[in-house]
C-alpha cells in the first residue's frame, strides 16, 4: 500500500504505522518519540510526540482526519497523505507536548550523565520554548536505591514506561513498575526490592531522559570527550556486541550498539556491560559513527579532516617585519648609546 508523507510517497507493507513509513523515508519528516520503541512490543501512544496530520484517510475514504493522530500507533492504509514537520498545526501541537513534559523535569543538564544524547534535550531544542509559563512548584520524588548499578532520579522521568517493558520482555522476575496514580506516578519497586536482574542494564539504554543511569559511570566523563568503539566478546547469555566508550586506553562504560533513532540493535546482559572494562576482554572492530547532528560528532575522529590553508594577500603583510622590529626594538641595546640613538632618531 501507497502512503504519502510531506510529498514523498512510498510503498509500505499492511501493518505498518506512520511512523515507521516516516523512518523509512528518513530525514525532517521523521516524527520524535519518546515512549515508542521498534523493539518492545506495545510501546507507543503515550508521550503525543509524534502527533501528525492526516489530511487524507485512504483512496476509498479520502476524508480527512478531524484530530491529530499519534502516529506510533496509527496504521497507514492505502492512499493516505500525512502531515508531519510540513503542517503548523503539528508543530504547534508538538510545542505544545514540549512544554507539557519539562512542566516538571528540572534543570539538570548541567550535571546529567544523559546530557549530549538525551532525546528529551532534542525535542526541547526543536520544539522548545525558551522561557517556561509554569510559576508552580515543581513535582519532586525521595532518593531511592533500586540497587548497585542503575542511579533512579525519579525527579527527571516523564513515565514513558521503556523500563518496565524491558522488565516484562527481556527477564521473568520483574520487581519495578509505575506506582500510585495521577500526579503522584513514580518508577519504584514494589516492595523496596533491589533490581538485579541479569538484563536489567538495559533499562538504562532504553530510557529518553536521564532518570537512569549507570553508576559506574556516573559523573565520570562526558560523552563526547569520550570515543566510541564498536566491539564484541564471546558470551553465552548475550549477544556480545556492544559500544566501548574509552576515555584513552580507559573503558569508561559499555553499552549496546544503537541505531539512528537511538534505539538498542541488540539487548546486552549485565556481565558485558559492567564487569568487563579492560579493552583485553574485547575484540574491537573500529570507531562508531553517529548522525551528523549529535553532539557526540563535535570533533569527529571519523572523518578525514582536510587542512585549511589561509591564502592572504602579499600586500597586506608589507611592512610587518619593520613594524614588527619597531615595536619590539630587538636592535636597540639597552645602553646609554642606544639611548642616544634612540633620541637622535637613527632607530
Amino acid at each position: 500500500m501507497k502512503v504519502t508523507i510531506d510529498g514523498q510517497s512510498i510503498e509500505v507493507e499492511p501493518g505498518t504505522t506512520i511512523l515507521q513509513a516516516a523512518r523509512m523515508i528518513g530525514g525532517e519528516s521523521v516524527p520524535p518519540a519518546m515512549c515508542y520503541y521498534s523493539k518492545l512490543k506495545g510501546s507507543g501512544g503515550k508521550c503525543r510526540c509524534c502527533l501528525v496530520e492526516v489530511s487524507k484517510g485512504s483512496e476509498r475514504d479520502p476524508r480527512p482526519m478531524p484530530k491529530l493522530m499519534a502516529s506510533c500507533v496509527t496504521g497507514v492504509m492505502d492512499g493516505m497523505e500525512v502531515n508531519s514537520i510540513s503542517s503548523q498545526r503539528v508543530l504547534d501541537a508538538r510545542k505544545s507536548v514540549t512544554e507539557f513534559l519539562l512542566i516538571n523535569h528540572p534543570l539538570d543538564c548541567p550535571v546529567c550523565d544523559q546530557a549530549g544524547e538525551c532525546d528529551l534535550q532534542n525535542l526541547s531544542f526543536k520544539h522548545g520554548a525558551g522561557k517556561t509559563r509554569f510559576i508552580e512548584e515543581k513535582r519532586t520524588f525521595e532518593p531511592e536505591n533500586i540497587g548497585p548499578n542503575i542511579q533512579l532520579h525519579m525527579n527527571r522521568c516523564i513515565l514513558c514506561y521503556r523500563c518496565v517493558m524491558v522488565a516484562d520482555q527481556l527477564t521473568d522476575d520483574r520487581v519495578h513498575g509505575v506506582m500510585n496514580r495521577g500526579d503522584h506516578s513514580q518508577i519504584s519497586t514494589c516492595i523496596s526490592k533491589a533490581i538485579d536482574n541479569e538484563f536489567s542494564g538495559n533499562m538504562i539504554d532504553v530510557c529518553p531522559v536521564g532518570a537512569l543511569t549507570d553508576k559506574t559511570f556516573r559523573f565520570k566523563q562526558r560523552v563526547w570527550f569520550n570515543k566510541p568503539f564498536n566491539a564484541h566478546r564471546d558470551c553465552d547469555k548475550c549477544c556480545g556486541k556492544t559500544t566501548l566508550w574509552m576515555f584513552g586506553d580507559e573503558i569508561q562504560r559499555v553499552t549496546g550498539r544503537k541505531d539512528i533513532y537511538h534505539e538498542v540493535e541488540e539487548f546486552i546482559c549485565n556481565e558485558c556491560r559492567f564487569d568487563h572494562k579492560d579493552p583485553s576482554h574485547w575484540v574491537i572492530e573500529g570507531p562508531r559513527k553517529f548522525e551528523k547532528g549529535s553532539v557526540i560528532n563535535q570533533n569527529n575522529y571519523t572523518q578525514k579532516l582536510e587542512k585549511v590553508t589561509i591564502e592572504t594577500e602579499h600586500n597586506i603583510l608589507l611592512g610587518r617585519e619593520q613594524d614588527r622590529k619597531k615595536i619590539s626594538m630587538p636592535d636597540v641595546p639597552l645602553t646609554e648609546q642606544g639611548k642616544k640613538k634612540l633620541k637622535e632618531g637613527n632607530v
